[in-house]
C-alpha cells in the first residue's frame, strides 16, 4: 500500500502530529491551581516551579548534542533514539507530577517538584529538534516554509491539547496531567519509525507544502473562532465533542496532502532532452561551511544572531509572561485577560507559520536574505511596544507583537542552518534559543519587575494605569531598536555579490566552465551559452558548491576536473533555478 512508502512526505505528516502533542508547556495554566494547592505552595513557589517549566522547554542543548551525535552516522535509529529519549521524559516528569497531585505519593521536596516540571518540559525539545532539522534537510530549498510549519504547529499544540482537555476532563486537571504523560509518548514513539531525512528537491515540492501551510492556517482560524465563541458562550458537553471532532479530522487530514504527493512523485516524468539536472546523486547539495558548536561560537555571526533573539524572544517572553499583571492594571476584566492569553498561541502561530513562509518567497523572488526579516520583525515589536506603553492597548498591541515574536521561531533556525550548515544544526540553534529565558529574566525581572515595585511602593499598594508600565515599554523598544540594528548588520555581512543562495540548476544550450587552479583551488563555475557567451540567465556558482559538494559536475567526477575544463551540454532553456537577481550569500564574512 501506498501508505507504507516511508517518503519525506510520510515523514512530515508524522512531524506534524507529533509537533500538535508535544506543546504540553503551553498548557500549565490549566492544572498550575491544583498544583499549588495539593503541594501547599505559596505564589513564589509556584513560580519557581513555573521558571524551571520555561528552562526545561528552552534550553535545548542536550536534544541538539544528542541529535547531532547520534544521527552522524546511524540515521534512522538516531532519530528514533532521540524520540525515545524525549518520550521518557515526557512520561517520567507528568506521571510523577501526577502521582504528586493525587496523594499517590507523599509530597515531595520543591526541587523535586522543579525537577519533575524540568523534565516534562525538556521533551518538548527533543521532539522538537529532531521534526525541525529534519524539516530543514527534506526541504532544502525551502527550509524556511518546512521549519514554519513545523514551529506552526508546535504554537498551536497548546490550543489544541486544551480542547481536548475540555471535551474529556473539564474540571479535573489531574487526569488532565495525567492525559499529558500519557498522549504525548504515544504519539511520539508510534509515529518516530516514519521520521527520517530524506534530501531530495522536486520542482512540485512548493505547492505540496503550501497546501500543508494552508490547513495549519485552517487550523488556527478554526481554533481562534472556537476560542472566542467558549469565551462567550458556556458550551455544553456535546459542542465540545463536535468542536474537537471536527478539530481532530483537521489534524488528521495533511495524511491525504502526504498521499498526493507520493502520488505525484511515483508517477515517471516524461522524458525530455530539453533539461537534465546540473547535480546529481543521492542527496541533493546544501550550500555551506559545515560548523559545530564551538566553530560557530567563534565567528561574529553567531553572536549577532544571539543578541538579536535576546533583544526580540526575551522582550516577547516577558510581554506574554507578564500579560495578567499588566492586564490587571490597566483594569482588563479576567474575561478579557484570559481571551488575550488564549489567542497568543494564535497570533504566536501566525508569526512562526509566516516568517518561514514570506521569509522563502521574498528570498526566492527578490533575493532578501533572512535575517533582513528579523530587522523587519523587530521594528514591528517596536510599533507594538509603544502602543501598549502610551495608550496601554493591550489587544492591539499583544496581536502586532505576538505575530513578530511568533516569526523569530522560523526565522532563526533557518538562519543558522544557512549560516552554520546543517549538520550540528541542532545543537546551534537550540544555543542560540536559550537567548529567550536569558533574554526574558533580564526584561522580565530587572526591568519590568523592578520598575512596577518601584511605582507600587511610591503609592503603598498595587499599581493601577498605564504609568505602572509605561516606562518598561518604551525600554522593550529601545531593546528592539538594538535587535533591530544587529540582525541588519547581520543581513549585510551575509551578503555577497552575485552569489546564489539556492543552488539546483536546469542547464541546456550551455556549457559549465570551472574557474581557478585545481580542484581544491576552483573558485567557481560559470555558465554560459554554446557560443561562449553568458546569457541573461547565466550565473556563476560558488565555490562552496564546487569545492564540498558536488559529486559529479555533467557526469565527470571533479577530482578530473582542471581549471578551464570546459563540460559542454548543448541542450535547450540554460537557467538558473531560484532567483534572476542578487542573492544573500550566507557564508561571506564569517
Amino acid at each position: 500500500m501506498i501508505i507504507m512508502e516511508n517518503t519525506k512526505w510520510i515523514a512530515t505528516v508524522a512531524c506534524i502530529w507529533i509537533q500538535c502533542s508535544s506543546g504540553a508547556s503551553y498548557t500549565f495554566g490549566i492544572y498550575s491551581a491544583v498544583l499549588k494547592s495539593s503541594q501547599g505552595y505559596d505564589q513564589s513557589t509556584l513560580d519557581t516551579v513555573s521558571v524551571f517549566k520555561d528552562i526545561g522547554a528552552n534550553i535545548g542543548i542536550l536534544s541538539g548534542l544528542l541529535y547531532d551525535g547520534i544521527t552522524h552516522n546511524h540515521r534512522g535509529s538516531g532519530l528514533s533514539f532521540v524520540y525515545m529519549v524525549g518520550a521518557v521524559q515526557c512520561f517520567a516528569g507528568y506521571f510523577l507530577m501526577w502521582l504528586s497531585m493525587t496523594g499517590v505519593i507523599d509530597r515531595p521536596h520543591v526541587l523535586l517538584m522543579c525537577l519533575f516540571m524540568f523534565l516534562a518540559a525538556h521533551a518538548q525539545t527533543f521532539f522538537n529538534t529532531a521534526n525541525v532539522v529534519v524539516a530543514v534537510r527534506n526541504f532544502p530549498d525551502y527550509g524556511g516554509t518546512g521549519v514554519g510549519i513545523m514551529k506552526g504547529f508546535l504554537g498551536l499544540s497548546g490550543a489544541i491539547l486544551i480542547q481536548i482537555y475540555q471535551t474529556l476532563f473539564d474540571g479535573k486537571p489531574t487526569n488532565f496531567v495525567l492525559m499529558l504523560a500519557i498522549f504525548p509518548t504515544l504519539v511520539s514513539l508510534a509515529l518516530m519509525s516514519l521520521v527520517h531525512a530524506n534530501p531530495s528537491n522536486t520542482t512540485n515540492d512548493k505547492p505540496h507544502l503550501n497546501r500543508f501551510s494552508l490547513i495549519a492556517l485552517i487550523i488556527a482560524a478554526y481554533l481562534m473562532v472556537i476560542l472566542i465563541l467558549e469565551n462567550i458562550f458556556s458550551f455544553p458537553s456535546w459542542a465540545h465533542i463536535v468542536s474537537t471532532t471536527v478539530l481532530v479530522l483537521l489534524v488528521l487530514s495533511p495524511l491525504q496532502i502526504a498521499l498526493r504527493a507520493q502520488r505525484n512523485e511515483q508517477q515517471p516524468a516524461p522524458p525530455s532532452p530539453d533539461t537534465t539536472p546540473l547535480i546529481t546523486g543521492p542527496e541533493a547539495p546544501h550550500v555551506g561551511v559545515e560548523m559545530n558548536l564551538i566553530q560557530a561560537m567563534c565567528t561574529i555571526n553567531f553572536w549577532l544572531l544571539f543578541l538579536a533573539m535576546v533583544c526580540a524572544l526575551g522582550s516577547g517572553l516577558a510581554t506574554i509572561n507578564n500579560v495578567t499583571q499588566l492586564g490587571e492594571s490597566l483594569d482588563y476584566s479576567t474575561v478579557e485577560i484570559n481571551a488575550m492569553i488564549s489567542l497568543w498561541s494564535i497570533w504566536n502561530f501566525l508569526g512562526r507559520f509566516g516568517g518561514g513562509f514570506v521569509s522563502d518567497f521574498y528570498l526566492h523572488k527578490y533575493g532578501w536574505g533572512r535575517p533582513l526579516f528579523i530587522s523587519f520583525t523587530q521594528l514591528g515589536m517596536i510599533i507594538g511596544y509603544l502602543i501598549i506603553g502610551s495608550s496601554g492597548n493591550l489587544y492591539i498591541g499583544s496581536v502586532i507583537v505576538g505575530v513578530c515574536y511568533g516569526s523569530q521561531w522560523s526565522l532563526m533556525p533557518t538562519i543558522t542552518s544557512e549560516i552554520f550548515g546543517v549538520k550540528h544544526m541542532g545543537t546551534i540553534f537550540n544555543t542560540i534559543a536559550t537567548a529567550n529565558p536569558i533574554g526574558s529574566y533580564i526584561l522580565s525581572v530587572q526591568v519590568i519587575g523592578n520598575i512596577y515595585d518601584k511605582q507600587a511602593r511610591e503609592i503603598g499598594g498595587s499599581c493601577h494605569g498605564i504609568h505602572c508600565f509605561m516606562l518598561s515599554y518604551f525600554i522593550f523598544g529601545g531593546v528592539c531598536v538594538l535587535g533591530v540594528v544587529v540582525s541588519f548588520v547581520l543581513f549585510l555581512r551575509t551578503r555577497f555579490g552575485n552569489l546564489f543562495i539556492k543552488f539546483r540548476f536546469l542547464f541546456g544550450n550551455c556549457d559549465v566552465v570551472l574557474n581557478g587552479g585545481g580542484r581544491e583551488s576552483v573558485k567557481s563555475a560559470t555558465l554560459q551559452n554554446s557560443k561562449g557567451k553568458r546569457g541573461r540567465t547565466a550565473g556563476t556558482v560558488p565555490h562552496q558548491i564546487i569545492n564540498r559538494h558536488l559529486i559529479f559536475l555533467k557526469g565527470y567526477p571533479l577530482e578530473t576536473a582542471l581549471p578551464g575544463t570546459v563540460f559542454p551540454r548543448p541542450l535547450a532553456n540554460c537557467k538558473l533555478i531560484g532567483h534572476k537577481h542578487k542573492h544573500n550569500h550566507p557564508y561571506a564574512d564569517q
